[in-house]
């Protein structure tokens, strides 16, 4: 196979951050994405309605006629209230609403000290079918970062789940075998989000031979073993997993740094990056219903109408991107991928 049609693709997990750089965000998304459900962690983080109506106005301008559509998220706080995440849901304006544990990444400081404060919104949410989104990491200097994700499903997620059997939660950008496991095992509406450099990466692109810092990312990549259940799961043809590329962009100079960003840009290749670790275990077939019908399903809105095509035709990423007033280091930059969007 070295040439692919796919039911135009939706992002369920992207960072466009934003002006001066959504000129350039929105473009790289709208290139290969009918929609992306966009993440609210600016400064200042999205936790109220007209600041979001606004932001996805300034979206939908970058956009211009390309068709791209942003779906909104809501940033929960300790503070949220149900009343307010309710209006945005029923008039339109939200898809859904985002749980960061506080401190867990970037610009998380404001983000949920103790999932039991969302208890009243929670409730809220499930009653109106509103989906939650999770960033799985306990933040506790006791764990190790490698094993946040695990701890997090067994202190945090296990008991929420248990606690609100109907709401529809996401755990996104899954790392870890635990991680597969649960999503897969969970009752209840539950689904998992899986990103394009998760599929490529373990600790070893991360730290051996170096510290690679255009590899740093919140989730940090785990052992190979992990990154197998991944691919596993990604090509597996279980509705549960689906596309969300956590694309999330810094400057290179904030990821160059003594303390440096984390996040991984792959917007400008994503479905490439996916196609080539999808046609690795030789199971391209099954990238159509990952990236194009599960999230839609999931999320219970239509499956886009136009396609998209790949073709089997090796390219070379550039070295960096311009970005704003500074550059941007992409994922595999100087590197070639084997898959090309037509």
């Amino acid at each position: 196979m070295n040439r692919l049609v796919l039911t135009r693709p939706d992002d369920w997990h992207l960072h466009l951050r934003d002006e001066p750089y959504l000129k350039m965000t929105v473009a790289d998304a709208a290139r290969q994405f009918a929609r992306a459900l966009v993440m609210p962690n600016l400064r200042p983080p999205l936790y109220r309605l007209q600041p979001i109506r606004d932001y996805r106005a300034r979206i939908r301008r970058a956009a211009g006629e390309t068709g791209f559509s942003p779906l909104m998220s809501f940033y929960l706080t300790d503070q949220a209230q149900p009343e307010e995440i309710r209006q945005g849901y029923e008039e339109g304006l939200l898809t859904a609403a985002k749980l960061y544990p506080q401190g867990a990444t970037t610009n998380s400081s404001q983000g949920v000290s103790r999932v039991e404060n969302l208890t009243s919104v929670l409730e809220e949410m499930q009653r109106v079918g509103m989906p939650l989104l999770v960033h799985g990491e306990v933040v506790d200097e006791t764990v190790d970062i490698f094993d946040r994700e695990a701890v997090f499903l067994e202190r945090v997620l296990t008991p929420l789940r248990q606690r609100f059997p109907a709401l529809k939660l996401v755990l996104e950008h899954v790392t870890t075998r635990e991680g597969v496991a649960w999503v897969c095992e969970a009752p209840g509406p539950t689904a998992g989000t899986i990103t394009a450099h998760h599929l490529h990466l373990n600790r070893n692109h991360l730290l051996a031979g170096g510290i690679r810092p255009h590899h740093y990312c919140l989730p940090v990549a785990k052992r190979e073993e992990h990154r197998q259940a991944l691919v596993q799961a990604a090509t597996s043809g279980n509705k549960r997993f689906f596309l969300g590329t956590d694309s999330a962009p810094h400057a290179q100079s904030l990821k160059e740094a003594a303390c440096g960003c984390a996040g991984v840009y792959t917007a400008h290749a994503a479905l490439e990056l996916y196609a080539e670790a999808f046609a690795a275990v030789g199971k391209l077939d099954r990238l159509e219903g990952f990236a194009s019908f599960y999230g839609p399903d999931f999320y219970g809105l239509p499956r886009n109408q136009g396609h998209v095509t790949l073709v089997e035709e090796a390219w070379d990423v550039p070295e960096f991107y311009v970005y704003g007033c500074e550059t941007l280091v992409p994922f595999r930059a100087n590197q070639q991928l084997r898959w090309k969007l037509e």
